[in-house]
């Protein structure tokens, strides 16, 4: 028996794809490359934007044929797409798919395969869907046994769904409000990630910075609860590297920039290090189209933020979000976006043309009056910029040796690859042969681009 798991999106949904295959591989299934190879085919979706859902759509047509040909194999249509509520509108467009299972929830899946005979060990996984659900600590189904030894970096998600509701997002109509996983649960299931091999774990939440407020033991607390956990995680034996995301300017307190700054010092001997690298989307540098976006913030606020972040993290790097094209944006307050990154100078930028999404207040109240060319031409001027502002940055690392976690193997630029603590990519030629995956390579940089470095192991 076989499964395929096509995922696209975001870390989450990658998450919720190991997390699965853990699940069927504890049922008896090994891996499939090819989706007609499978006897379960899963496809986890996104729709934060058109494209995404385009493509999910694509690949279900694709399927439907093979279906036809094979009605016993299961096709489950799983994320974003489906979402927190009936999916009875999705049953009907794609009446081919077997199951609609919600974002980060495979209890359907389990109650179906052990209707298909697998009783025992399907019973165990919806035991540990529902422990998921009530908090309760049950690592045994995290990732994938297959995975052991070669998934150098996984995902560990923290916050689940959102309630911010900015005006342009769907996330908190498809995955629900906001909620917080127990610490306790948190810290043993990176443990069990840990001790299958993994050196390097992401904390995830919409809005990471938020985890733990709404957990009774930080009620009315005005430290950041995050800090709390980073300390734990940053505890664990053999763990090498920690990194979190996504990042609100709201919600990036100085006690959790500090924490950063402490637990990312070389001097912390054999403790996990936090990357000293900060994910936290600007969206748009103009403020009236930050209030229409519902962001909470004005462009100085964000400018200030990066200043604290300069000075309180040494060598941090900041990745960003833009979303261009937004409705209402007029030419000058799209010039405000670029002067804002240009004067801003970011290690790394999200750049994305504005998507209208269903349910949004952006969708119901404002008009997307502006044509796909305009949106493309914008999103092109901030790419262009920002490959000339990393052309700078990363020339900078020329002829330096930088600490790389060697994550894998690149077949046709035959080199291993990595990131440095900064998040930035590094192909590296070794001295001689061997299995350097998993290791902290240190690599001299013999040639820098906008998008990557490359160098040599010492």
């Amino acid at each position: 028996m076989r499964y395929h798991i096509w995922t696209i999106g975001c870390q989450m949904n990658v998450a919720d794809s190991q997390r699965v295959a853990a699940g069927l591989e504890r049922l008896g299934y090994e891996p499939a490359e090819d989706a007609r190879d499978a006897d379960v085919m899963i496809l986890n979706t996104c729709v934060v934007r058109q494209q995404p859902e385009d493509k999910a759509v694509g690949q279900l047509n694709l399927l439907k044929r093979y279906k036809a040909q094979h009605p016993e194999r299961v096709l489950a249509l799983m994320g974003c797409m489906v979402g927190v509520k009936d999916p009875a509108p999705l049953r009907a467009r794609f009446p081919w798919v077997d199951l609609f299972l919600p974002p980060s929830d495979p209890t359907e899946l389990w109650s179906y395969l052990a209707e298909q005979g697998h009783l025992d060990e399907a019973q165990t996984l919806i035991a540990d869907a529902e422990a998921r659900r009530l908090a309760l600590s049950r690592t045994d189904t995290i990732l994938p046994p297959s995975g052991k030894g070669a998934i150098v970096s996984a995902h560990l998600p923290i916050v689940l769904g959102c309630s911010h509701a900015c005006t342009y997002c769907v996330i908190p109509y498809r995955r629900g409000p906001e909620r917080s996983r127990p610490m306790d649960v948190i810290v043993a299931e990176a443990e069990q990630m840990v001790a299958q091999g993994v050196q390097e774990i992401t904390l995830l939440g919409q809005i990471v910075d938020r985890y733990g407020y709404d957990l009774p033991e930080f009620k009315g607390s005005r430290a950041t609860p995050l800090v709390a956990l980073l300390h734990r995680i940053h505890a664990i034996e053999g763990l090498k590297r920690i990194r979190f995301l996504t990042s609100h300017p709201n919600w990036m307190k100085d006690d959790l920039l500090d924490a950063v700054g402490e637990l990312s010092a070389p001097t912390q001997g054999a403790s996990a290090c936090v990357c000293p690298h900060i994910e936290v989307p600007v969206q748009a540098g103009d403020d009236e189209v930050l209030a229409r976006m519902r962001r909470g913030y004005t462009v100085d606020a964000y400018r200030q933020l990066v200043a604290r972040l300069r000075e309180r993290i040494k060598g941090v790097s900041i990745a960003t979000d833009i979303i261009v094209g937004f409705p209402g944006e007029t030419e000058a307050q799209f010039q405000n976006t670029y002067d804002l990154l240009k004067e801003l100078k970011l290690d790394k930028a999200h750049i994305a043309r504005y998507s209208s999404r269903p349910l949004t207040v952006a969708t119901r109240q404002f008009d997307d009056a502006l044509p796909v060319e305009e949106k493309e031409r914008r999103r092109k001027l901030l790419d262009d910029l920002q490959s000339e502002i990393l052309t700078e940055l990363n020339g900078r690392y020329l002829g330096q040796t930088v600490e790389v976690l060697v994550e894998g193997w690149h077949d046709r630029k035959k080199r291993w690859f990595g990131r440095t603590p900064t998040d930035r990519l590094v192909f590296f030629e070794t001295p001689g042969t061997g299995d350097w995956l998993g290791r902290l390579a240190q690599v001299q940089i013999t040639w820098t681009g906008p998008w990557s470095l490359i160098g040599k192991a010492q």
